[in-house]
């Protein structure tokens, strides 16, 4: 695992993590329970402060395996001092919109200045890390190159960098598993704030891999620490880990979604809803269809592709905000038969081009959004020639061969 000299793993979880490589087999029958990157900052790893101020970036999600949040773990030990904590997208504790720009506060119960990264600047600014040392980084991901608190990371670290901070990543699990990659790694020219780097969709990789990765192969270079887990394996899917789940932002209400939300989150732009929308009956993402669309039809053309994981039923629901809200939209909802053979990206990509063959006055799409969504304008350019999905996703295949072999050089667990 090379890695820069300027981003190094965290000692005591190399150590016991080769070990239990060494002893442990792949798949256990009874797993044992899970210790979060945050669990062993808590209990150990604050002695290696050494008295340093930290900044916390973190969210609701940020908790021990207790469910304790970081943020009062941390408080109230009187070694650790806190200096600010520093909110991403839908902020703090998570109830903003997705896309509303977010407003630093105060935080209510500790007293601690809260610095928005999702407002007036989303890196953190020379003033805002005056008085901090070591910023910590605690927030549970999704799996998703789209979900923006991964580049919330990027962007902290890069700052780091700048102004000569260092940065602790508190791992914790893809709730989607460490073994399925799926394209498209991102085209370069369509780097944004939902995809900075040239990495797989669907990346199968912790958020401590992404840091090791961002900084040595896309030449961040920051002074990067990560506190791996203990108990963790590549294999593991969110269940497997016996942690409960906090819902990471407002459409990702359960675990199941961040299985739906690599593929049906990035239809929208294409015209077809996705069950977003403060949707009745709740469900986002694991709906896909329009006003006035027959899901019967849609339905039938999806289950005769036979679709490993998941199967396709009628359906109908109602959002109540957004540009749907008020009408009652028909298609398909989602039903997940076996969620380690399940392809969210290729799912996505079927049911476009199922609407494309069906209804295609139903597909609006926007391209500029489309492409930057994906990462890439192979998608559109493919639905829009006539390609079908497998030619479709036959175009990422080098690609995402090559990703495959690139994060692997970064692996802190064992499969």
């Amino acid at each position: 695992m090379p890695l820069s000299t300027r981003a190094t793993m965290d000692r005591a979880s190399f150590i016991a993590l080769t070990a239990a490589a060494l002893t442990t087999p792949a798949r256990a029958a009874v797993p044992a329970p899970v210790s979060l990157g945050d669990d062993l900052f808590i209990s150990e790893r604050w002695r290696d402060l050494r008295g340093r101020t930290i900044g916390i970036v973190t969210n609701q999600s940020g908790v021990l395996s207790t469910g304790e949040p970081l943020i009062d773990a941390a408080h109230r030990n009187p070694d650790i001092t806190i200096g600010a904590l520093f909110g991403p997208e839908h902020g703090i504790r998570g109830t903003v919109g997705a896309g509303a720009a977010v407003a630093s506060s105060t935080d209510a119960q500790t007293g601690l200045p809260v610095y928005s990264l999702y407002g007036a600047t989303r890196h953190p600014t020379a003033e805002m890390l005056a008085d901090i040392d070591v910023l910590l980084f605690d927030i549970q991901d999704v799996g998703d190159r789209a979900y923006t608190y991964i580049s919330t990371m990027a962007y902290i670290m890069q700052s780091a960098r700048e102004f000569g901070k260092e940065v602790w990543i508190l791992d914790r699990p893809n709730p989607i598993g460490g073994l399925v990659v799926e394209g498209p790694v991102l085209d370069p020219k369509f780097s944004s704030f939902i995809g900075l780097y040239p990495i797989a969709m669907r990346h199968g990789l912790t958020v401590g891999e992404l840091a090791l990765l961002f900084n040595d192969r896309f030449g961040i270079g920051c002074n990067l620490r990560v506190i791996a887990m203990q108990n963790y394996e590549r294999w593991m899917l969110w269940p497997d880990t016996g942690l409960d789940w906090i819902p990471t932002s407002p459409n990702i209400p359960t675990w199941q979604t961040t299985l739906v939300y690599p593929g049906t989150g990035l239809i929208s732009e294409a015209g077809i809803n996705n069950g977003t929308g403060d949707v009745e009956p709740f469900r986002p993402f694991f709906f896909a269809g329009a006003y006035t669309l027959d899901g019967e039809q849609l339905a039938a053309a999806l289950n005769a592709r036979r679709l490993l994981g998941v199967r396709f039923r009628p359906a109908a629901w109602r959002p109540q905000s957004g540009f749907w809200s008020g009408k009652t939209l028909t298609g398909v909802e989602l039903i997940l038969t076996d969620p380690r053979s399940f392809r969210a990206v290729l799912t996505a990509v079927e049911i476009l081009i199922a609407v494309r063959t069906i209804a295609p006055r139903f597909l609006s799409i926007d391209a500029q959004h489309l492409d930057r969504d994906w990462g890439t304008d192979s998608l559109r350019l493919g639905l829009t020639n006539g390609l079908d999905a497998d030619a479709i996703e036959a175009q990422w295949a080098d690609d995402v061969g090559d990703f495959e072999r690139l994060r692997q050089r970064y692996f802190l667990y064992p499969s």
